[in-house]
């Protein structure tokens, strides 16, 4: 294994440290319980914080700033954080109008996330949550019950973002979050294994002819493991059960985005979105807005997830209104 570390047990707090410091304008860093939060304070909003096990970089942190997230909680490498971070995340972040918990489907982190906001609720902080399962490849895996929550996350924080930074209330933002929720699919491959600092090894191998279709973001195995595919074939396949799930009908628009999952080039993913385009087109839908990049990632995996939200155009006014965060940014 070759990593840039120091050591093991420190990784996950010295990266943290780093991301402060690199996007000191937007974040600030609690060392103890370890959380990062937005550096300007909100003022009468709806705080949204999310998180979950680190190795997914730059969700959550990097999508901490103006219209998106309040705060962030990292567990360690594929580990749910605890519910002591949640906690003071929210009395961070509280400004007001409650707190909304972003959960990815993962049976720690909702254990936790629901813990968090019943502690929250006995200090007197009105705080409710969401919890995403977008992922089509299967219907229960290793970690969950349900789907899992992935690439679908990013979207919904970012509308869900935009109207919390509108000022809309706990109740209008979590309605917000339960529309993506309800028209959000996604599904991933593998060409390769991720390697958790902790194991010192690929959490699965792949022969050189190999690929696995349906990965979870920590390597769960998906729905089938085949031969290799062009890059069109992959994005068919990916796209064939998405498209199944979602229904959607000519004339429908569509929030198009293709993700990679750590060790991807961008070169490869535009390859492939020039496919999830066409594709679409061919089935009488328009891909009204695009989203391509490294975004919700598995430490050093090479593969690539597509997600698809059926959008609505208060949706997409949602989507374009400004956003400044350390990973994402338009508009402002």
């Amino acid at each position: 294994m070759k990593k840039i570390m120091n050591a093991v047990p420190d990784i996950v707090r010295e990266s943290c440290e780093g991301f402060a410091a690199a996007h000191a304008d937007l974040v600030r860093l609690s060392a103890d319980p370890l959380f990062l939060y937005r550096a300007e304070p909100l003022q009468d909003r709806v705080a949204l914080i999310s998180g979950g096990g680190s190795g997914h970089e730059p969700l959550h942190a990097g999508f901490i700033g103006r219209g998106m997230l309040a705060a962030a909680c990292p567990g360690e490498v594929f580990t749910s954080p605890v519910p002591e971070q949640m906690l003071e995340a929210a009395k961070a972040s509280v400004a007001g109008k409650g707190v909304l918990y972003i959960v990815k489907n993962y049976t720690g982190d909702v254990m936790n996330f629901e813990l968090a906001a019943e502690l929250a609720g006995a200090e007197g902080i009105e705080a409710q949550s969401v919890v995403i399962g977008d992922d089509v490849a299967v219907q229960d895996s290793t970690w969950t019950a349900g789907r899992r929550g992935v690439g679908g996350t990013v979207l919904l924080e970012k509308i869900a973002g935009a109207a919390a930074e509108a000022g809309a209330s706990l109740a209008e933002v979590k309605q917000v979050a339960e529309g993506v929720m309800d028209g959000v699919r996604s599904m991933g491959l593998a060409l390769t294994g991720a390697t958790v600092p902790a194991a010192g090894k690929p959490n699965f191998t792949l022969a050189d002819n190999e690929m696995e279709l349906g990965i979870g973001i920590h390597g769960e195995p998906g729905r089938e493991r085949v031969p290799m595919l062009s890059a069109d074939q992959m994005v068919d396949a990916l796209l064939e059960p998405i498209l199944g799930d979602l229904d959607l009908k000519r004339g429908e628009e569509v929030i198009a985005f293709t993700n990679g999952m750590g060790c991807t080039p961008l070169l490869e993913l535009y390859v492939a979105h020039r496919r999830v385009v066409k594709h679409l087109e061919e089935r009488g839908v328009r891909a009204a807005r695009h989203l391509v990049g490294n975004f919700i990632t598995s430490l050093d995996m090479q593969g690539m997830s597509v997600t698809l939200l059926r959008a609505t155009p208060e949706q997409l006014k949602l989507w374009d209104a400004p956003v400044v965060t350390p990973a994402l940014r338009w508009g402002a």
